[in-house]
């Protein structure tokens, strides 16, 4: 897949879908599924912006769902054939509805289909809604596709999908929720680095993921999970996400231990789903207090996972 952030680089003509698709949830594959059929006459493009626009007029560094890596994979295999990544600055925030439709998605994107959802916003202080952009472009002879906005079919059914509603979900460590609406598990991958290997001292190897930065973590606590190995292995687990105050840990760190399994893992890539949430995460006053908890930890998981299939 082609990836820029330079108009000057887009491959055209395009049919794209225009939003900030953080998750590339089920919502979002909605607003994607018209421009895949199109690609026989157009490239399927996905316009995002960067950073997020949130995090140009707040100037908070925001965690991702999906951060550029993981986000270009799930892309791919959706077979989008181009991410557009337009550069959020002060020119771009001050551009007007109209003028964002004519400077930039015609004359620089080449636009000719445009899919956007429901709820999308776009141009100085959010000025233009969906229907103002419909009406925009077909003045210039470009169709403008309007998803609904995508709702649960079960659970709780009705409650509509969005990348807030997921990140809620993950800041109570409600996964499998999460899960209903990425239609994926929430995962978190990366290499495997050394750790401080107090784990091996009780008997609970743990593999140390270092993760991307502004990859979003869910709450801290114990999950249980299933490892996705270099080989395209799958192995059970449970994983460790905080800062691990039995043995006086300072930075966050998350790490993993693969139940049943044994080998050498630093400088391996694992991706890492997360099913369920087991525990918070607590200060035990012993090691043997820890090392018991872990125990119990890994037999609910076993169990778990092997309902879950």
């Amino acid at each position: 897949m082609w990836v820029t952030s330079s108009t000057s680089n887009v491959k055209t003509p395009t049919a794209i879908a225009l939003g900030n698709f953080d998750g590339i949830h089920l919502g979002h594959r909605q607003v994607i599924k018209p421009i895949i059929e199109l690609e026989a006459e157009y490239i399927p493009t996905l316009v995002t912006f960067t950073p997020h626009p949130q995090e140009f007029f707040t100037g908070k560094t925001r965690q991702l769902l999906t951060p550029l890596t993981e986000k270009v994979k799930r892309l791919e295999s959706l077979k989008i054939r181009q991410l557009v990544r337009l550069p959020f600055d002060s020119s771009l925030a001050s551009l007007g509805p109209q003028a964002f439709v004519e400077d930039i998605l015609v004359k620089q994107l080449n636009v000719k289909y445009i899919s956007v959802g429901q709820d999308f916003r776009f141009g100085k202080g959010r000025e233009g809604n969906a229907q103002m952009l419909q009406e925009l472009a077909n003045n210039l002879g470009i169709f403008v596709y309007i998803t609904k906005l995508k709702t649960l079919v079960s659970g709780e059914s009705g409650l509509r999908i969005s990348s807030s509603r997921i990140r809620q979900c993950l800041a109570v460590g409600n996964v499998r929720q999460a899960k209903e609406m990425l239609s994926y598990p929430y995962s978190l991958e990366g290499m495997v680095v050394r750790g401080q290997q107090v784990g091996r001292t009780i008997g609970f190897p743990t593999a140390n993921l270092q993760i991307p930065a502004d990859k979003l973590l869910p709450r801290r606590g114990v999950y249980c999970v299933r490892v996705i190995l270099a080989t395209e292995e799958v192995i059970k687990g449970v994983i460790n996400i905080g800062s691990r105050p039995t043995v006086n840990g300072q930075v966050p760190t998350v790490e993993v231990h693969l139940l049943d399994w044994s080998g050498n893992l630093y400088a391996t890539f694992l991706r890492v789903q997360l099913e369920k949430f087991l525990r918070s995460e607590q200060k035990f006053p012993s090691l043997d207090a820890l090392k018991n908890q872990i125990t119990q930890d890994c037999m609910i998981a076993r169990q778990t996972l092997s309902q879950d299939v």
